[in-house]
């Protein structure tokens, strides 16, 4: 490491950021399109949602690949091929649903293969940024993860403004301009430094980090964050229709849209003030605010309150996935990619199951958001209880 120029890790800082983008254009171009793939390809609203469900489900086999085979194959090759899966996915996505028979097949052929690009940013991009020589490492690890959300905004925004000059038709064009992004990404992967956290063959095993009491928490912790980002994220533009009375593809812009820029303003304020404010104090407010949220949306009759908490949830939310990776970082030095791995398939995994319980449990209850948003509260209070014994192991420790 030390024949490198630091100078030169803002190469690799760089390229994160753009993997972080990609991964935000592979999450959330094509709903913008599921309408467009139901009209046109003549597929059920029932296949439309597999959609999500395959591109969710193979991010969550990909954690578990990279648990186990990332450290013998090498960071450089992963996160090059995580790129260039990515790119061969979203323009996948413009041509192979009309070259193959079924367009459904098509889509799902493209998804997955974007998705497994995705996937392999997410694990590989955190460690990639904590083994660089940064000076302030939770910080940077803040502002990385806020990439995600500016991309996201981005792409819904960029997106829309594509369809308003040109025509949802060009759509196909869209996706292949999306996918120079990994395309060229690819190139700075291929040539920015990057180290490993630990030597192949000394990190610690899925066993024995199972093995740590402390790694169950950060587990928990990483699943309820998880499900009360998505969850909250899901329902953002019901609340926006039913409180600004917005169509559903403007009610899907802006709740979203707005929950994804107060999450992102969240990871810019601690990754540029990370070196003056206490990670744990940050997080353990963002865990009260986040049940405050929750209340405001399950327990207010009137939808501007309910509005007003799942866009502010975002903020609240926001320091959770990157600040549990940090501190579990310090925890588990030794961890490796095995430990990114499982904290990114819990999230995944969170992200996973809460929109489903609560989205099941507000259509049993005749399509009442806010009772399925009371039931969803158990979320973020089981987040604020695990931040609870970090908070005092942390005392533990220090004392």
């Amino acid at each position: 490491m030390n024949t490198v120029k630091k100078n030169d890790y803002h190469k690799t800082k760089i390229a994160c950021y753009m993997g972080f983008i990609t991964q935000a254009i592979a999450a959330n171009f094509a709903p913008l399109l599921f309408l467009k793939f139901h009209n046109d390809y003549h597929i059920s609203l029932g296949n439309i949602a597999l959609i999500s469900t395959f591109f969710f489900f193979t991010q969550l086999l990909v954690d578990l690949f990279c648990a186990k085979f990332v450290d013998y194959i090498g960071y450089r090759i992963c996160v090059v091929a995580s790129e260039i899966f990515a790119s061969l996915g979203l323009v996948g996505l413009a041509f192979l649903p009309d070259l193959l028979p079924d367009p459904f097949i098509g889509i799902i052929c493209s998804v997955v293969v974007y998705a497994i690009g995705s996937g392999l940013i997410e694990v590989l991009c955190s460690p990639i940024i904590e083994a660089c020589p940064f000076e302030n490492k939770e910080a940077t690890m803040s502002l990385l993860h806020s990439f995600y959300c500016w991309g996201a905004v981005g792409t819904i925004l960029i997106s829309s403004l594509f369809f308003l000059i040109f025509g949802i038709n060009s759509w196909k064009w869209l996706a292949v301009i999306w996918a120079l992004i990994p395309a060229v990404n690819t190139y700075n992967f291929m040539t920015c430094p990057i180290e490993h956290l630990v030597d192949t063959g000394t990190g610690m095993g899925i066993k024995s980090l199972f093995a740590k009491p402390f790694f169950w928490v950060a587990i928990c912790l990483m699943i309820c964050s998880g499900a009360s980002e998505l969850a909250m994220a899901q329902w953002a533009s019901a609340y926006a229709e039913s409180a600004l009375g917005l169509s559903k593809a403007l009610g899907d812009l802006a709740g979203p849209c707005m929950f994804a820029v107060t999450m992102g303003i969240s990871r810019i304020i601690f990754g540029k003030y990370g070196k003056q404010l206490d990670l744990m104090k940050f997080m353990g407010g963002s865990g009260i605010l986040c049940v405050i949220c929750y209340l405001l949306s399950a327990l207010s009759s009137n939808s501007i309150i309910g509005l007003v908490g799942c866009i502010v949830c975002g903020f609240s939310v926001g320091i959770m996935w990157p600040g549990t990776i940090s501190i579990s970082s310090k925890t588990f030095p030794k961890g490796g990619t095995a430990m990114f791995s499982l904290l990114a398939m819990a999230g995944d995994l969170g992200g996973s199951i809460g929109p489903g319980i609560v989205g099941r449990i507000t259509q049993n209850a005749g399509n009442n958001i806010r009772i399925g948003m009371r039931c969803g509260l158990i979320f973020p209070v089981i987040l604020l209880f695990m931040l609870f014994l970090l908070y005092r192991k942390n005392q533990h420790t220090q004392k």
